[in-house]
């Protein structure tokens, strides 16, 4: 006999989780589960200014963590290429893989780090003991070839999910583009970002499922979230000044909202690995910079504007009767007035990778946007790609997309519903 056990969702509606999928996910501890996932919480050092105890929730019957969370001041990201083709073996990693976020999300470890047996190997790590959650955040995202016959699962594939376009800005690097899986770990610490995603690559090898792909390492956030000042690209400027964060931008935008009811509060996440020519930048006038971009470098307003956040003319003339802000400026080209309404959410950061092999700096952008469709993104950039000014200054040699499930609730994994 089958048991189930029924958990409302944010909807109202129910989650039905067999007896099956509540056992492999049993590895999951005790956190609280009815929450929205990403949620901030209490934590034992509740009350105190010290940012370490920030933490978030992983359980929940909402979007992952990670999405809307205020973006954290750095980033881990990695893809993983499968390397089995046995359905089962895919499930327990996802259902280990949640487990060991669960327990990481809340600032602690997901085994011994020093065995009593001398000749044990420790499941933890250790490098993150006493630096509390740190806002530790990790995202599961599923590539296409997840869902194929491959799986056994090509009847599953969300509806909008296939592999990007070509765009006019790729000039991708095999070895930086694709994936099966991907991890995106956020956090105030960056040893906690390390620690998380060191231990979770420990978790597939030791299973043999799944082998790492391509990761960049990031620092300082480049997209801005509710509340949160608007940080600067490693160009000087802004970034992410007109981003979502707004929850019903979220509803209309980000969130999932059609299909089977376990894709509902899914999303899908595009990354691209963006190389910045940072020396040629950096020998430019400032005024050239500022028309690039469309806005003022120290300030953030648009071009024709006095405050970041004024809403940019696009129509408006100068004296010479050219465009204030020209039409091959970045934000022109981007902005959701000259898009039909397309917005994304962007949740990027800048990354280095120290000096390539002629000694000039080898540093960029690490973009990644969640929308409920993807060809939104591929509208944005196929017009950014095709005549931004910015295009003179960057090359994107990385690319990847991948669906990101809702959370799971306690007592399953993320992902659990694919296979069901």
């Amino acid at each position: 006999m089958t048991m189930t056990q029924k958990y409302p969702n944010k909807t109202g509606a129910v989650h039905s989780i067999s007896r099956r999928n509540l056992l492999i996910g049993a590895a999951a501890g005790s956190a609280s589960s009815l929450s929205p996932a990403g949620a901030e919480v209490a934590s034992g050092k509740a009350g105190t200014a010290d940012e370490s105890a920030r933490a978030y929730v992983f359980y929940g019957n909402g979007p992952q963590a990670g999405i809307m969370t205020p973006p954290q001041r750095h980033i881990f990201y990695m893809t993983f290429d499968l390397t089995t083709n046995d359905r089962d073996a895919l499930r327990a990693l996802l259902a280990r893989w949640s487990a060991a976020i669960a327990q990481m999300m809340k600032g602690e470890t997901i085994g011994q780090v020093e065995p009593a047996r001398a000749e044990a190997v420790a499941p933890d790590t250790g490098e993150a003991l006493n630096l509390g959650p740190s806002g530790l955040t990790v995202t599961i995202g599923l590539g296409p070839d997840v869902f194929t016959d491959r799986f056994g699962l090509a009847e599953k594939r969300p509806a909008l999910f296939r592999p990007l376009m070509q765009l006019p800005s790729d000039a991708l690097r095999p070895e930086l583009t694709g994936g099966d899986l991907s991890l995106q770990a956020c956090a105030d610490d960056p040893q906690v970002t390390y620690h998380a995603i060191r231990d979770l690559v420990r978790i597939a090898k030791n299973t043999g499922t799944a082998a790492t792909r391509w990761t960049v390492m990031g620092f300082g956030r480049a997209s801005a979230g509710k509340g949160q000042s608007t940080p600067r690209n490693l160009f000087g400027f802004k970034d992410g000044t007109r981003n979502i964060v707004d929850p019903s931008d979220f509803d209309e935008f980000v969130w999932i909202k059609e299909g089977p009811e376990w894709q509902i509060g899914g999303t899908y996440q595009v990354a691209r690995k963006v190389q910045m020519q940072i020396e040629n930048w950096d020998t430019n006038r400032v005024s050239h910079q500022n028309a690039v971009f469309g806005r003022h470098k120290l300030s953030g307003a648009p071009l024709g504007g006095r405050h970041e956040f004024d809403i940019p003319d696009f129509t408006r003339r100068g004296r010479d009767g050219e465009l204030v802000i020209p039409k091959t400026a970045h934000i022109s080209l981007a902005a959701h007035e000259n898009n039909g309404g397309i917005r994304i959410l962007r949740r990027s950061y800048n990354y280095t990778d120290g000096l390539n092999d002629v000694g000039l700096l080898d540093a960029g952008l690490l973009f990644i946007s969640y929308q409920n469709d993807p060809a939104h993104f591929e509208a944005l950039q196929m017009k950014l790609g095709a005549a931004d000014a910015l295009n003179e200054y960057i090359t994107h040699i990385g690319s990847a997309l991948f669906f990101v499930p809702p959370a799971a609730i306690e007592g399953t994994y993320v992902g659990a519903a694919v296979f069901d």
